[in-house]
């Protein structure tokens, strides 16, 4: 007997999957139709995307002299899978290359160890920055090569021949940050040192898209749907820096033959006028084909030039820190403007062992101890922080004294906007029980009252305590970029921050800074017309002493804080309270005078013999 029911199933099933089939029917078509998305990606193989990258915004300087700006340069590129029927040999005459650097190239590009991203499908690097007179040469003829495409890019160039440790440059983008961040593809290039680096986000703009249609043959046509995918690249926002590019320039020659630093900051604002890093090297070096070669050759150098020393190197200040102690003291009530100290010939460490100090009276005050330097004021003044009976024990004591230099900004990152900025050393009673011992006193650490010992501050932390005083007390975080095009400033670059010592106490301080300059160990630092500020410093060394000078002016109304560092320079007084004259003198006057400019030629001349010895 026939089984109906069974038969009835079979019917109902078989509908079930004609219906499953038409609604699957029906939502594919509909996604074809209705979304751009999925219609692009069916038509990929008929259409070529052609990346259209935005020009980098422009870099001024704090007058508006244009410093870094763009120029056209072109990239040749392939998809590998296109490569057929290319007549390798008229391709490489027409590229002035050899048949063995043609397959150098591709097979480089093959190298998934160097291209970890590499696909036939995807395109590839196969000459880059080619320039707008090379790439007009040969433009006519790429169009028979099918395979092979052009991009137009944009490469750095430069108005000066200045700051290139504080500009940085571009290069292409590595996998490493490609991982990362989804907005670049290889080939891509980005910032890597410098404000090129840390103001990437500004500078860098907004890449485009133009769609292309092929033929049957992958032969592009013209563009796709007139356009109407095409996305516009949006060019970068320029900035206008804190720096003055001549005093810049004035800086660098008077640091020829020299390795060291100056840094010179406007109080009022925290905004950086020159950031000077001896060896510097010309910028331009990094541009163009040649950067590879270059950048290899300076990072080869021995003196290293790509360090910012302004910023990654970590010195004893030497006496430039005294000033952080006596208004350490004098907030603390340790010592008071009149109280002096003995000094015959330095500080008594034991009954055979004295840190030295030059000729000079005694008993020292305070402003006196300032202008002359005098290395056992300070000791005499940390001992007496550290055995108080107003702190519980002399960890306590030792913790106080590291919370003012905290305060002062030494010990961190000061937050600089530039990329590798150093913290230096401040240490504090922890450091020294791990150290020496649980019961280390005060003889054992007493070096660091005058900037020796385990304390290390950089070039723009030594600037910044010239500026902290200048202010009598504030500062605001140094920064390079003034203004960004159609942006605010970020407010940490407008914020005050207050030192643990009370204004009165930084006047104490300022007055021995200004006698330090009319008659102390500054006077080559004085400028007719102008109240200028200073210490000197003597930064002592396994070989010769590092010459250091720190300085405001005008004492009153101070416009600017300065700090020189002269590696091996001897005492502060033969670099760098000259050095720090003359920047002052070009920025507050305008131009330096007859004498001041024979003294900068001598300076400029003047060579110190580092050796061979690694920097």
């Amino acid at each position: 007997m026939k089984d109906y029911t069974y038969s009835g199933r079979k019917y109902i099933l078989a509908g079930a999957v004609i219906l499953l089939l038409l609604v699957y029917l029906f939502s594919l078509m509909k996604i074809q139709l209705d979304n751009e998305e999925y219609k692009m990606l069916a038509e990929k193989n008929a259409l070529y995307l052609k990346t259209t990258y935005p020009d980098r915004g422009l870099i001024y300087d704090r007058n508006g002299k244009l410093l870094v700006y763009n120029q056209p340069s072109y990239d040749i590129t392939f998809i590998p899978r296109e490569l057929k029927k290319l007549d390798t040999l008229a391709f490489c005459n027409t590229l002035g290359i050899t048949l063995q650097e043609f397959n150098d190239r591709v097979e480089k590009a093959k190298d998934r160890r160097l291209n970890p991203g590499y696909s036939t499908f995807t395109e590839q690097d196969f000459m880059t920055q080619l320039s707008a007179e090379e790439y007009a040469s040969i433009q006519e003829k790429l169009h028979r090569f099918h395979g092979f495409y052009v991009k137009k890019r944009a490469i750095r160039q430069y108005n000066c021949n200045s700051a290139g440790v504080l500009l940085g440059d571009i290069g292409q983008v590595s996998q490493k940050k490609i991982d990362k961040d989804p907005y670049y593809k290889r080939g891509d290039y980005i910032g890597t040192q410098g404000l090129e680096s840390s103001y990437e986000h500004v500078l860098r703009g907004k890449k485009g898209t133009e769609v292309y249609l092929r033929n049957a043959h992958g032969r592009i046509q013209g563009s796709y749907r007139n356009g109407e995918c095409d996305t516009i690249a949006v060019r970068g926002k320029d900035i206008t820096l804190s720096l003055d590019i001549e005093l810049q320039e004035l800086g660098e020659r008077l640091m020829e033959n020299k390795i060291g630093s100056i840094v010179a900051i406007e109080p009022e604002t925290g905004e950086i006028l020159c950031m000077v890093s001896s060896p510097y090297y010309d910028p331009t070096l990094l541009t163009g084909r040649e950067r590879g070669k270059n950048h290899i050759a300076l990072s080869k150098d021995i003196r290293k030039p790509l360090m910012n020393r302004a910023i990654m190197g970590a010195y004893p200040p030497g006496s430039t820190f005294k000033t952080s102690q006596a208004l350490t003291f004098l907030e603390e009530g340790i010592v008071t403007p009149e109280t002096a100290f003995p000094c015959h010939g330095g500080f008594p460490l034991n009954s055979n062992r004295r840190l030295k100090c030059h000729a000079h009276s005694s008993p020292t005050a305070l402003k006196p101890a300032i202008a002359t330097s005098c290395n056992a004021y300070f000791c005499y003044g940390l001992q007496r922080m550290l055995t108080s009976k107003k702190y519980k024990n002399i960890n306590e004591a030792m913790n106080i004294w590291r919370d003012y230099m905290v305060s002062m900004g030494f010990g961190y990152r000061l937050g600089v906007d530039l990329p590798g900025e150093e913290s230096g050393m401040i240490p504090n009673a922890e450091y020294y029980s791990r150290k020496i011992s649980k019961a280390w006193k005060a003889p054992n650490v007493i070096s660091i009252s005058i900037g020796q010992g385990e304390v290390t501050l950089t070039p723009l932390q030594i600037a910044n305590l010239g500026a902290t005083i200048a202010n009598r007390g504030t500062y605001i975080i140094p920064h390079v970029v003034k203004e960004i095009e159609g942006e605010e400033i970020d407010i940490k670059y407008r914020t005050p921050k207050k030192s643990m010592a009370d204004t009165k106490v930084y006047e104490d301080v300022v007055k021995g800074m200004r006698h330090a300059v009319t008659n102390g160990t500054c006077r080559a630092a004085n400028i007719p017309g102008i109240e200028v500020c200073g210490k000197t410093g003597t930064a002592q060394n396994k070989g010769k002493d590092h010459s250091a000078f720190m300085g405001f002016a005008p004492m009153d109304k101070p416009e600017i804080a300065i700090a020189v560092y002269v590696e091996n320079g001897g005492f502060g007084a033969r670099f760098g309270v000259p050095i720090g004259a003359l920047i002052m003198e070009k920025y507050l006057k305008g131009e330096l005078s007859e004498e001041s400019e024979a003294k900068a030629k001598q300076i400029q001349e003047t060579v110190i013999d580092y050796g061979t010895e690694e920097r």
